[in-house]
Formats: C-alpha cells, structure tokens, sequence
C-alpha cells in the first residue's frame, strides 16, 4: 500500500522522499558485531518504530544513523545527505533525543531553548514564539525559569523533546522517549509525535513498549542480534509470524525463531 504522504503528492516515484536510508550498516567492537548489515528505507511522514531485545543493536543503529558513531561498514543517509560526509547538511534537518538527554544544568528551561535556537540560527523572535508555543503543549509553563538541576527526570525529558522540535526539524529520531513520562505526559508526547508526522515529519522511534509501536507506527521493524529480522505493517508481522494475534506474541514469535535459526550448527 502507498503512503498516505505519497498519495496526497500524487507522486509514485518514491525515491527522492526517502528521509532515512540505511544500506549495509554494521558495526563492531572487537570480536562483538553489534549491528550486522541493516537495510531499511523510511519515507517522508512515515512513523517507524523499532523493537528489541536488549542489546539487539538498535541504539548502535541510531547512533549510526544521526552521526554519533561511525558505522564500520555501510552508510546512512538523512534527509538525502550522508550523515558522515555531509554532517552539517544532515543535521540541520534532524533530531535526536536520547534516552537520557544531555541538557546543560545550570540553564533553565528557556535559555535552553534560547541556546539550541542559536545552534540552528533560528531567528530570536521565532524562537520565542515558537518556544512559547511548545512549552503550552507539553505542560512546561511552571518550570520555564527553574534551574534544570531541580527538575524531574520527565520534566527534563519534555524540556528536550520540545528543545529538538524548535526547529521544525524534518526527520525526528527518539530513543525510548516514555521513560519517567507520567500517563498524561506520556499521552500528550505521543500526541504530539504523532500530530507532527501527519504533518511530514519522519519519525524514527526505538522503544520496549510494545503498546506505544502498536497505538502510533505506521510500520514497525524488529532487531534481533544487530540484524532487521522483520519489518513491515502489524497486519505484516502477524502474517510473517503466522499467527494472528497481539504484537507481543508476534514480537516473541520472531525473535526466538531468528535465536533458534542462529543457534542452529
């Protein structure tokens, strides 16, 4: 089935709207292949989700993939440009928030977001405005002018994820973006992701929350031992695992079947 992006373009030439492209990726430590040729393509507005044991390779795969790390074979590119030989290019159309973001302590909130419009020489009134706006939408009015130091680990979390949304970035890259989230800031994150990529922005999110990849993504891929073992739709994966039931059971299905194909002699 096309993209609901694509359809609306009228366009079936899909190559240029490609905003994350893997090709070959690996890499290793030693004698350790953590990541082990992943190939996956992701078009403009798509929600990808990402699953996996621990240690499955997929935050090697994300670090790879927004320049953190340098793949040992293979390239990725982001938005068309080759995120270790056009860095600036790729990195102007991207975030990407951690599991646990790095924020400077002693800013607060606002100067925060005043330092990462600087970054991204982002006018001052836009920032603002633009700032002003996200701070209403994930609850953050009270904690503006307070020292990050003092504020609770979610309460750091939104402050980055609204941070990396200040300039509109065009492929959104989050790694376990619900953790010490409360339901309701949970809720209003997920909202949020979701409202932005029916906008077009391509969201790459890696979770263990099975819940969160079946409520938001348009497609879901799983990593087992550094490999994409399966991607596709849930109606995919049901049919890959050959069974017709929840995510969690397909997800288990999967897994222990590529664990029991590589422990085969």
């Amino acid at each position: 089935m096309q993209h609901p992006i694509l359809q609306w373009l009228g366009c079936c030439d899909t190559a240029y709207l490609q905003m994350i492209e893997l090709h070959g990726l690996v890499k290793t430590f030693g004698e350790l292949r953590a990541v082990d040729g992943i190939n996956l393509t992701i078009p403009k507005g798509e929600f990808f989700a990402v699953l996996g044991p621990n240690a499955a390779g997929k935050t090697t795969t994300i670090k790879m993939m927004v320049g953190l790390i340098k793949p040992t074979e293979g390239f990725a590119r982001v938005a068309g440009y080759d995120i270790q030989q056009q860095p600036l290019a790729a990195r102007e159309r991207l975030a990407y928030v951690p599991d646990f973001p790095f924020l400077y302590d002693k800013l607060t909130p606002v100067e925060f977001m005043q330092f990462t419009g600087q970054l991204f020489n982002i006018d001052p009134d836009r920032v603002r405005t633009q700032g002003s706006e996200l701070a209403e939408r994930f609850h953050l009015e009270p904690f503006l002018n307070k020292s990050i130091e003092g504020l609770s680990h979610g309460t750091r979390q939104r402050v980055a994820i609204a941070s990396a949304l200040l300039h509109d970035p065009e492929v959104f890259v989050i790694d376990e973006p619900m953790v010490g989230l409360d339901p309701q800031h949970a809720r209003i994150v997920k909202d949020i992701l979701k409202e932005r990529s029916q906008k077009g922005m391509t969201v790459f999110l890696s979770t263990h929350q099975l819940s969160v990849a079946e409520e938001l993504a348009d497609r879901i891929g799983i990593i087992h031992q550094g490999r994409l073992v399966a991607v596709g739709t849930l109606k995919d994966l049901r049919e890959q695992s050959g069974h017709d039931e929840a995510l969690e059971s397909s997800f288990l299905r999967l897994t222990s079947e590529q664990a029991a194909t590589d422990a085969e002699p």
